[in-house]
């Protein structure tokens, strides 16, 4: 494994987040490039075990670089989570979510470069033996953005506030910490 993808790897272990959100270390996908690792995140509610959006954080390395990358990290991250059945209805619903990966990368400071990605809306409403379950409406945010450098701490925590976001929690202000109440 190159220094330069375990120091990457440090930046993202010393990555603070909010205490509502559990991240966990899976494989990364082996045929996209020579070195890589993705975490999971769920944003569950306090004092429930409700999930109010999950995602996946991938990190991808080749330290000779591709060029649909520009660089030599590329991070490919999801996020999918259920919002009231109002704003699925909304047109504009896609776009909003979009700006929220924009702001999200502009407040941690990062600068992406080729940065790209989709927003899919899904409405769900059941039928016959179903159809007391009440209509869903789904949002999932797919971006890849490449990272100047191995410094990928910043863009942890862009992800994270892009979950939370979508999560429909409200954001903090800089420099303040969530604290979790004792159980």
């Amino acid at each position: 494994m190159p220094a330069e993808f375990q120091r990457a790897l440090r930046t993202l272990h010393k990555t603070r987040v909010r205490p509502e959100v559990h991240l966990e270390e899976v494989p990364g996908p082996g045929r996209i490039a020579p070195f890589s690792v993705a975490l999971t995140g769920e944003v569950r509610a306090q004092h429930s075990d409700d999930e109010l959006a999950s995602g996946r954080f991938v990190v991808l390395h080749d330290p000779a670089g591709q060029e649909a990358w520009d660089g030599t990290f590329r991070l490919v991250t999801l996020v999918r989570a259920t919002l009231e059945p109002e704003l699925g209805a909304d047109d504009l619903l896609a776009g909003v979510a979009w700006t929220w990966v924009g702001d999200a990368l502009a407040d941690a400071g990062v600068v992406p470069r080729a940065a790209g990605g989709t927003v899919t809306r899904v409405l769900s409403r059941s039928f016959g033996t179903l159809e007391d379950r009440p209509a869903q409406v789904e949002v999932e945010i797919r971006a890849s953005w490449t990272a100047p450098d191995g410094d990928l701490g910043p863009h942890l925590s862009a992800w994270v506030v892009l979950l939370c976001q979508a999560a429909g929690l409200p954001p903090l202000p800089q420099g303040v910490t969530a604290i979790s109440p004792h159980r």
